[in-house]
This record gives C-alpha cells, sequence and structure tokens, in this order.
C-alpha cells in the first residue's frame, strides 16, 4: 500500500499539471501567445539550465541506458517504417512521421519531471545520456527519411546538412552536450553559477507540463483510430517491452534499466507532432498519437514506476 501511494505522489502532481494547463489553454485564461512565451522559455532557457547543472554535477555511467534506448528505438522506428507502408500504405514521408511518433516521447515536458520525481538524483545521469542522443540521432533520421520522401529529386547532400543543421539548434541537445564537454575538460562551475542554474531550471518541470495541457486542448484526438491504435500499442507496449529485453541482455544497473525503461514508455512527444506540420503530412495521426499516449500513459507509467521503486535500492 506505501509503494503505491508512492506512485502515486510521483505520478498524479505531473498529470494534475498537464490538466491545469488543458483547463487554462480550453477556459482562455492563458492567450495561444502567453502559452508560445512559456513554452519558449521552457526550451530556450529553463531546461537547458536545469539539463546543463544536473550534467556538470558529479556523476557516473548512464551510457548504457542510452544504448538501450537508442537501439531498440532506431530498430523499432525501422520496423513501423515498413508496417506503415505495408499495413497503411503510407508513402515514405508519411510512414517516416508515423514511424517517429512510434518512437520519439516526451523527453523533457514529461521525462525530466517524472524521472526526477520517480527516481531522485540517481535517475540523472543515465536521463543526461539518453537525452544527449535520442534527440539528435531519432529526429535527424526521421527528418532526412522525410525529407528524402518528399522530395526525392533533392540532392542528398542538401537534405542532410539541412536536416543537422536543424537539429543543432536545439538548445536541449546543446546543453546536454555542452555540460557533457565541461565534465570532459574537468573544468569547474562556480557556486553562483551553479545556483543561478538551479534556480532557474526548477522552473522546467511544472512550467513545460503546463504548457503541454495547453498545447493538448487544441489537437483533435479522434482522427484515424486505427492507425494511431498502432502508435499506441507500440509507444506504450512493444517500445518499453524491447528496451527492457535489450537492458536485460546488456545488464544494466537497476536504476539505469529503470530509467531507460520509463524513458522508453514514455507518451508521444510534441516533436512529431511539430515535425508533421511542418511538412503538412500526417498532422491529425501524429495530434491524435500525443493525445491519446498522453491520457493512456497515466496507466503504463504508473504500473512501471511502481515496479521500478519497488525493486531499487
Amino acid at each position: 500500500m506505501g509503494s503505491l501511494a508512492g506512485v502515486v505522489e510521483v505520478v498524479l502532481p505531473v498529470f494534475a499539471m498537464i490538466l491545469l494547463g488543458f483547463g487554462a489553454a480550453k477556459r482562455k485564461l492563458v492567450s495561444e501567445e502567453g502559452f508560445k512565451a512559456m513554452t519558449l522559455f521552457v526550451f530556450g532557457l529553463a531546461a537547458p539550465a536545469l539539463l546543463f547543472a544536473g550534467g556538470t554535477q558529479p556523476h557516473a555511467g548512464g551510457g548504457g541506458a542510452a544504448l538501450a534506448l537508442l537501439s531498440g528505438s532506431v530498430l523499432m522506428f525501422w520496423l513501423a517504417v515498413a508496417g506503415g507502408r505495408a499495413v497503411f500504405r503510407l508513402k515514405l514521408g508519411e510512414a517516416s512521421l508515423f514511424a517517429l511518433s512510434c518512437i520519439f516521447g516526451n523527453s523533457v515536458m514529461m521525462g525530466v519531471p517524472i524521472i526526477i520525481a520517480a527516481y531522485g538524483p540517481a535517475g540523472v545521469p543515465p536521463m543526461l545520456g539518453i537525452l544527449a542522443f535520442t534527440t539528435m540521432i531519432l529526429l535527424g533520421q526521421a527528418t532526412v527519411l522525410t525529407e528524402v520522401g518528399l522530395h526525392a529529386n533533392a540532392p542528398w547532400r542538401r537534405v542532410l546538412g539541412a536536416s543537422l543543421k536543424g537539429i543543432l539548434r536545439n538548445p536541449v541537445v546543446l546543453a546536454v552536450v555542452a555540460a557533457f564537454l565541461w565534465t570532459l575538460l574537468g573544468l569547474h562551475l562556480p557556486d553562483v553559477a551553479r545556483r543561478t542554474l538551479e534556480m532557474m531550471g526548477a522552473a522546467a518541470p511544472p512550467l513545460a507540463l503546463f504548457c503541454l495541457g495547453g498545447g493538448l486542448a487544441g489537437i483533435a484526438g479522434a482522427a484515424l483510430w486505427q492507425e494511431t491504435t498502432a502508435i499506441v500499442a507500440v509507444k506504450l507496449v512493444a517500445l518499453p517491452a524491447l528496451v527492457w529485453g535489450l537492458a536485460r541482455l546488456l545488464g544494466l544497473p537497476p536504476i539505469e534499466e529503470a530509467v531507460a525503461v520509463t524513458m522508453a514508455a514514455l507518451p508521444t512527444g510534441a516533436n512529431a507532432f511539430i515535425l508533421a506540420r511542418r511538412y503538412a503530412t500526417g498532422t491529425d495521426r501524429s495530434g491524435a498519437a500525443v493525445v491519446v499516449t498522453t491520457a493512456l500513459s497515466v496507466l503504463t507509467l504508473s504500473a512501471l514506476i511502481g515496479h521500478f521503486r519497488g525493486i531499487l535500492p
């Protein structure tokens, strides 16, 4: 009973913040411009500050979790591309965005606050390892494949260059890479700078969840139910199961296994919807995936966090 109460204490505030954001958007307590400004603050300043401060703390490990999640996600991405083309008769560009919805989790808006709340400071190193690589590689391969599918005659160098440039401008990616280099060079972060970063970073988890709720208010969740059902099955069940198997195969420590599987089980990230909207391809599908997986992840994340909190030392 105590374990269940602990899980509720972690998960319930997360989804309460999402619902508050959803309600604020529906009742127009916060304007669309207000949500855009808050989202820019989260992604451009607060989340990078949080990740850089955490990444420059003394820590060890984390690479195994990233390897398990990245390997499983890349494999599942190409299986989903093949399945989308074979089962739903999608074109290559559409299949790429369909596959991205199947494997790309909401790692910043939900992953960061959930991992910190569920596993504490011990969960930060594996989470940073995951954030460092998954955004660049998973978003990168989907962007390149979509570009190839939609612009089959475009020079591959231009497609690849434009994709990499966009990813490397991502403030979250830059913060994680900067923290890695800072630690690698053995540099010391002054206490005043660390406290400033931690103060700014403390705003990221609640504000990110609030903005996520506001964003969900404008997305229709009933479109393309067959494809959405397939995305839900892969994102919330098949991918976490595959990553869990890979984590066991790699012999990861319990905390790395817990973080890798929990991050794999996160609902579809808003970036999948944003990329679909950018290419005007499969927008309804990606939007529905974000809404439905976020709603159902209340159950799946609660079960996973309850399990891992029960076995972690």
